[in-house]
């Protein structure tokens, strides 16, 4: 089960939150055996991050992932990830940080994967 947090300091709205949900849809399949079907995702927005001293427009996004991915994968994530934010958000691509946690072990439905 892949999750994507994103958290920025710009406004989400309902509209772009759709547009970002499916786009990270198809974005996670960049990750061998990963689709949204199992994807869950959070939107933070209006959140108070400062990155270079600044305040400007910027975003973080956690992506969690139930095993492992080679360093490709990612590379292709980030790539995906940054621009479908840079482009919906209007944040610049050097704003955007992502972050990979990969989990060993997952519950889902009172047991574990």
């Amino acid at each position: 089960m892949p999750f994507i947090e994103l958290k920025t300091t710009e406004t989400i709205s309902k509209e772009k939150e759709t547009e970002l949900k499916t786009a990270f849809g198809k974005a996670i399949e960049l990750i061998p055996g990963k689709s949204e079907q199992w994807l869950m995702l959070d939107f933070c927005d209006n959140q108070k991050l400062w990155f270079k001293g600044s305040n400007e427009p910027t975003a973080i996004l956690e992506v969690k992932i139930y095993g492992a991915a080679s360093p490709q994968n990612y590379n292709d994530l980030t790539a995906r990830l940054t621009e479908l934010v840079s482009d919906t958000l209007d944040i610049q691509s050097t704003r955007v940080y992502v972050k990979y946690d990969e989990i060993e072990y997952w519950g889902y439905a009172g047991s574990n994967f």
